[in-house]
């Protein structure tokens, strides 16, 4: 059966072509992630930045420089309105139900990034993408932080040889900014996930297997919950357990989170009835707060720990993922240019180099050896 060409997900009507002069195109690029990365990338190259409204847009764009700098249009990608534009690269910094950009950008041989995926909808991206055929670098980059994760992982399992487990424990800043987009995943924690541990496919439930881990100085109470790089990381390094698990800076937000699942909130909440009460819990609009997490890699009898800090902000911190993966994308990053497909953040030929990418834009990245996750507290 065909998609209807009057439906958002049908993108024919949609034309990117590839332009190596032109405009990288941030999809959702005033946003409170996409603000941050218009930012970073107009340091580098001309941006065109699209959402629902220009006119939310022009105050950045005013901020960039204006053209030839920057330049705003609307692209909304739930109105089947075509779109079209010649640009050097797409990345999407918003949600894309139904892939529009993505195609768009793989049909037009146009370089194409993505932040902003919880799971499942990666899952079918990389589908979607894979039964297009794409002939330029399809990156997504959606492990939490915009990659940031699955960067650091490479580069401890470079020091290590290999990364048989890889734990990752959040300390999630109540205090920080965080856009709509970016709590979307609290509509997953009604749903259980498959992980990989011990070599062997589990079933595993939200919020479960809470524990106390130390992230940096902080004794952080985390519990699991369903991110890409649980999924990836198994297929790219070989990663026979691969967890991650969040928790809050206050220690009573962390016990209402809790008890919402332990009173079965996330089952029988689910719908858009209860959607504002569910984000609420993470939705931080506040002046801003410290990025904060902890990735610890096991390989060979040897265990490396990473504790990672953006002060600036999680968003800060995932527009870096974003923009890492766009120089990947585009070859900007000292390497040869990424081959045409599918790749996903840890795959990177420069591993060695991602701490002082990181660093570059004020993320410190303190690694030390590790004991287990079980016993850091």
């Amino acid at each position: 059966m065909t998609a209807s060409k009057n439906t958002p997900a049908a993108t024919d009507a949609d034309a990117l072509t590839h332009d190596p002069g032109g405009p990288v195109l941030l999809v959702g690029g005033y946003g409170t992630v996409g603000g941050e990365l218009a930012r970073m990338v107009a340091a580098e190259h001309p941006v065109l930045l699209t959402g629902r409204s220009e006119q939310r847009g022009a105050a950045l764009v005013r901020e960039l420089g204006g053209a030839p700098h920057a330049a705003v249009r609307r692209w909304d990608l739930a109105d089947p309105a075509p779109f079209t534009a010649a640009v050097r690269a797409v990345v999407g910094v918003v949600n894309d139900p139904d892939d529009r950009a993505l195609r768009a950008a793989v049909l037009g041989g146009v370089p194409y990034v993505d932040v902003t995926r919880w799971t499942v909808r990666l899952q079918r991206a990389a589908t979607v993408t894979a039964l297009l055929r794409p002939t330029a670098p399809v990156l997504l980059s959606s492990a939490w932080m915009g990659g940031v994760v699955g960067l650091v992982a490479a580069a401890l399992a470079e020091r290590l040889g290999g990364a048989e487990r890889v734990e990752t424990a959040i300390r999630w800043d109540l205090a920080d900014r965080a856009g709509a987009d970016s709590v979307e995943f609290m509509d997953r924690l009604g749903l259980d996930y498959e992980v990989i541990r011990d070599g062997r496919r589990r079933t595993v439930t939200p919020l479960s297997d809470a524990h106390t881990v130390r992230i940096g100085e902080y004794a952080t109470r985390v519990a699991r919950i369903d991110t890409p790089e649980q999924f990836t990381l198994p297929l790219t390094l070989g990663t026979t357990t691969a967890t991650t698990r969040i928790g809050f800076s206050s220690g009573l937000g962390t016990r209402a989170l809790l008890t919402a699942k332990h009173a079965g909130f996330f089952r029988w909440g689910r719908g858009d009835r209860w959607q504002s009460a569910r984000r609420a819990l993470l939705y931080s609009p506040g002046a801003g707060g410290t990025a904060l997490l902890r990735v610890d890699v096991g390989h060979g009898g040897r265990a490396l720990t990473a504790i990672l800090a953006d002060r600036a902000g999680q968003a800060h911190l995932t527009a870096v993922g974003g923009l890492l993966a766009l120089r990947r994308a585009l070859g900007t990053d000292g390497a040869a240019a990424a081959p045409a497909g599918i790749s996903f953040p840890e795959q990177t030929p420069r591993a060695a180099h991602v701490l002082a990418g990181l660093a570059a834009h004020g993320v410190t990245v303190d690694i030390r050896p590790a004991a287990s996750l079980d016993a850091a507290a």
